[in-house]
């Protein structure tokens, strides 16, 4: 497909899926397909609790379904935003590139062992992630003209756009995700999940990354 018009359609996906008018089936359809597979059923977190309980009796069960919960609630998200940043041609993983050179401010420039820690990542898998990036025409890697041995990440105009284009579509995801919830009760949800987040950051500071590469 030519490029001019891949790009234009692209921008039209987008615009049909932000749009008001847009279909509620399928605005919904990611939440509601999320994590599906014919012919397996998983059990509700009740079903789960109370099989837990009965191979392991000391089992707190208020505690067992927050964790559950918030467990399922991840792995679901991943999938969602998974298929959208497949819709515009990226993975998760370059997304989590873009988004951590924009996070480090204009120009929007960071070096690969520099991406590499704030992504928990080995230095292999970084510049492969890197690797595909350039070649998509999405960031830039170049020597820094002050210090030749170093290398410097930028994002293009082109990976910008490409990473504002996933902000609208998980904005639409995530006003139909806390839809039920009152402006009031989102705060208080905020307020706890981020009590719970300091906790383990504060318990397990080397955890921010991953046990092992995936990409």
């Amino acid at each position: 497909m030519d490029a001019e018009v891949k790009t234009s359609k692209l921008k039209l996906d987008v615009e049909l899926y932000t749009s008001k008018d847009f279909n509620a089936k399928r605005r919904h359809a990611i939440l509601g397909t999320m994590g599906d597979n014919p012919g397996v059923s998983e059990p509700t977190l009740d079903e789960q609790i109370a099989a837990y309980q009965r191979e392991f009796r000391d089992l707190d069960p208020q505690v067992e379904k927050i964790v559950s919960a918030l467990s399922r609630l991840n792995r679901r998200m991943n999938v969602a935003y998974g298929r959208q940043t497949a819709a515009l041609g990226i993975s998760n993983a370059e997304w989590e590139v873009l988004k951590a050179l924009v996070l480090s401010g204009a120009p929007y420039r960071m070096g690969p062992s520099d991406l590499a820690k704030r992504l928990g990542l080995t230095p292999a898998a970084m510049t492969h992630r890197i690797d595909r990036l350039v070649a998509e025409g999405l960031v830039t890697r170049e020597r820094d003209e002050s210090n030749r041995v170093r290398v410097i990440v930028e994002l293009t105009d082109e990976g910008r756009e490409k990473w504002l284009e996933a902000m609208r579509l998980a904005t639409v995801f995530e006003e139909d995700l806390l839809q039920d919830l009152s402006a009031d009760e989102r705060g208080v949800l905020g307020e706890v999940l981020t009590r719970l987040l300091r906790r383990v950051e504060h318990a397990q500071p080397d955890a921010g990354g991953r046990l092992s590469d995936l990409d």
